[in-house]
């Protein structure tokens, strides 16, 4: 369903609600709740695409649908997570009725039974990438800095332009703490806080987790690493954007690699971008990784938005700017050749023991 294709969004949004709360209420394991969760709430999912169809409805209606289409997901999402409790607490009930576990078996008694002398740690894919990111901008005069995973609702999303009744709070799915603040949904929300850290002009990165509500797939994570990259001067071009994106990828493949720019929308970006670079898992002929397009979303870039620049402190007459938000966890999956990002995150010693 979209705005354009259905006028009546006034009854088919509840509609999709109570199909999908009744879909969810029926899944009878795990693994088909997982496969539902990706149906409804995934990059292509129903409920996403209905939430995305707000920008086909006319200004006076776009706050109505809007708001109709959060509480769409909202409780969709509630659904989903009451119904995975369910059935994680069905499947422990199924463990302890099992005659042969032993839940008083100490770890140590475990590991006796494993042959060979005991594995040493060495340094995580995604580790050995964000140093190599970060030093390829340190020798471009980029500051590395670190900021908060626990944000303010001004610095993720009011000073991003993204005020409370806008529609891309819904696309960001949102982890809310009891005391206002919130898990931070993208490393943008350090903009504002280098602008006031640093006296314009400056340029820095800076890298961390950043966490989402959304389902998961080979592409997609709950939470997952970015590094966000931010450039403040008196005359700054996508020109300058472009180049600066290129010598990074050219320097972590080891050759050059295949982007393109396409438009985007961000709020805090004005234009904005997707810079995509060719899939090296199948060499551009599709697999799951890239939705079988050939080409995987990478960085998210554009120039600084006016009412960012203010946020921060900054005359939009007299300065402006260039930001991008890397995907690291995506970046270590076309750099290795991993499949599937969860493998990246999961912490599966058989698979890390590979780097």
């Amino acid at each position: 369903m979209t705005a354009n294709s259905n006028p009546d969004w006034r009854d088919e949004l509840p509609h999709l609600q109570l199909q999908a709360e009744q879909q969810v209420a029926l899944a009878v394991d795990m693994a088909g709740l997982r496969q539902l969760e990706v149906d409804l709430l995934g990059a292509k999912g129903s409920v996403t695409t209905a939430v995305r169809g707000v920008g086909a409805v006319a200004g006076p209606d776009r706050k109505e649908y809007g708001q109709l289409a959060g509480k769409l997901k909202t409780a969709v999402e509630q659904a989903v997570a009451e119904r995975r409790g369910q059935l994680e607490r069905a499947e422990v009930q199924a463990e302890l009725a099992d005659a042969t576990f032993d839940e008083t078996l100490p770890a140590d008694a475990v590991l006796a039974t494993q042959p060979g002398p005991p594995r040493t740690g060495h340094v995580h894919p995604l580790s050995q990438v964000q140093g190599e990111v970060e030093a390829v901008f340190t020798s471009m005069g980029f500051h590395v800095l670190d900021y908060p995973e626990v944000e303010s609702e001004f610095n993720n999303f009011e000073a991003l332009n993204i005020p409370s009744w806008h529609p891309a709070r819904e696309m960001q799915d949102t982890f809310w703490l009891d005391d206002g603040h919130l898990l931070r949904t993208h490393t943008s929300s350090g903009q504002v806080r280098a602008m006031h850290q640093f006296q314009a002009p400056f340029r820095a990165v800076f890298p961390g987790k950043v966490f989402r509500y959304e389902a998961t797939d080979a592409s997609h994570e709950h939470t997952f690493h970015q590094l966000e990259g931010l450039l403040i001067d008196r005359h700054v071009s996508v020109g300058h954007l472009l180049d600066s994106m290129r010598t990074l990828l050219s320097a972590i493949f080891g050759r050059e690699v295949t982007v393109r720019l396409r438009p985007g929308y961000f709020p805090f970006v004005e234009p904005g971008f997707e810079l995509d670079v060719q899939c090296q898992l199948c060499g551009a002929t599709g697999c799951a990784a890239c939705k079988h397009s050939g080409w995987l979303e990478l960085l998210p870039c554009g120039l600084v938005h006016p009412q960012v620049l203010r946020a921060g402190g900054l005359d939009p007459a007299e300065w402006q700017g260039w930001a991008f938000g890397l995907g690291l966890s995506r970046l270590v999956m076309m750099r290795f050749g991993v499949p599937d990002v969860r493998l990246v995150l999961g912490g599966d010693s058989r698979f890390l023991s590979q780097f």
